[in-house]
């Protein structure tokens, strides 16, 4: 097959679509939704996806554990401080605060899983959906932050709220097979982790 200059550019793009995995760049900032003429307000994107009046946090726990098959009709992606969320036409941006409110969340693998770095609550799904698992959190102190049994949502994720600007290891175990890998919960870390494999 014969590449044409219009299809170079082409292969380009799918390739980076590719291996962007579930998140959008980092690069890409949040555009803020206005209320000029014709478009919509935040409050109106928010109230279009059923979430008016909801802060930061229970949005991103309500699409996380959204039980409708991936991908889901929005954009949705999880920051280390806010929410991006729209819905076809225009964007907003809804704060995540408090001390210890970074998402961090896990999508443990057997065989198969994605790039990802911020999560995307629309359209990331992991390999093991509705699973046992049992996760061990703790920081570089050694302090056990978490230590619970639980099951990955309908996506293959689960999520937890931890402490700002800490790192540290999250171990899971599905069927006796366990991984651990490391975490960070700083400005610029990521809110999707996908390496931890089990075996």
């Amino acid at each position: 097959m014969k590449l044409t200059t219009l299809t170079l550019p082409l292969v380009g793009l799918a390739a980076l679509v590719a291996l962007a995995g579930c998140s959008a760049p980092a690069t890409t900032p949040a555009p803020a939704a206005t209320t000029s003429a014709g478009a919509p307000a935040a409050s109106d994107v928010l109230a279009s996806l059923g979430l008016s009046g909801l802060s930061g946090q229970q949005i991103v726990e309500k699409l996380d554990q959204d039980p409708t098959a991936r991908p889901l009709q929005l954009k949705a992606s999880v920051r280390p401080d806010h929410v991006i969320v729209g819905d076809g036409k225009a964007e907003t941006s809804v704060p995540l605060s408090g001390a210890n409110e970074f998402y961090l969340s896990i999508a443990p693998f057997a065989s198969q899983t994605h790039d990802c770095y911020f999560h995307s609550l629309a359209t990331c799904k992991g390999e093991l959906a509705n699973t046992s698992v049992h996760v061990t959190i703790t920081d570089a102190a050694g302090a056990t932050l978490v230590d619970a049994d639980a099951t990955t949502y309908a996506n293959g994720f689960v999520g937890f709220w931890l402490p700002r600007d800490i790192s540290g290891t999250v171990t899971v175990t599905v069927d006796g097979k366990t991984g651990s890998v490391p975490f960070a919960t700083g400005a610029e870390d990521a809110t999707c982790l996908t390496t931890l494999q089990v075996k």
